[in-house]
């Protein structure tokens, strides 16, 4: 009896190591493809802000964000991202700012401010993109996180086209462990997990 669940244990291990790796060689190849076409809206995933100003990170999205919405692949821009901890910004309005410091106009900016997990970002700007009428996204982030934001959407019945930021100081081990974990919470994701 023993032995059988410990074969039974094994498969399952064995077949949930091959399923990340897997998910791992499609991430990565997500990461590095710009899908960016004429969409309806170019949604910027949140990431840290500091004190009203983004974060490195934020800014290299927002930048490459309105990249895009300059060569007019989409009217408009959606932030999303919420207080993270911070008592007075959300990375959805600092993302706003930011975006309108930079010459987009307040009127093609939509705001999502009160997520603080991909999946509560995702599922609340699908909800916005289809209260607006619309049907597709270009999905702004970084490369490893492109995959599973661009299933998520497309779970929702959303098209959606993923544009990596521009990583202009790569780190390749450092971005092969954030796919491992982007396979993980992709996996989580389809059980049910918000994660």
């Amino acid at each position: 009896m023993k032995r059988a669940v410990w074969s039974v244990f094994v498969a399952v291990l064995a077949a949930v190591l091959v399923s990340i790796a897997w998910l791992v060689v499609r991430i990565e190849g997500a990461s590095t493809r710009d899908e960016a076409r004429p969409a309806d809206v170019i949604l910027v995933l949140g990431a840290a802000e500091y004190n009203g100003r983004p974060s490195p990170v934020l800014r290299a999205r927002l930048d490459h964000a309105i990249d895009l919405y300059k060569n007019r692949l989409a009217p408009r821009i959606l932030t999303t991202g919420g207080a993270g901890g911070d008592p007075v910004y959300t990375e959805g309005t600092v993302g706003r700012s930011y975006l309108m410091s930079h010459g987009v106009p307040a009127d093609a900016i939509v705001v999502e401010n009160e997520s603080d997990t991909t999946v509560y970002s995702v599922a609340s700007a699908a909800e916005i993109i289809r209260r607006m009428g619309l049907s597709s996204a270009i999905v702004v982030s970084d490369g490893y996180h492109v995959y599973r934001v661009k299933k998520m959407l497309e779970a929702r019945g959303l098209r959606a086209y993923g544009s990596p930021r521009k990583d202009h100081h790569p780190e390749p081990l450092r971005d092969h462990w954030n796919s491992v974990k982007q396979a993980i919470g992709y996996l989580l994701w389809r059980a049910g997990m918000p994660v």
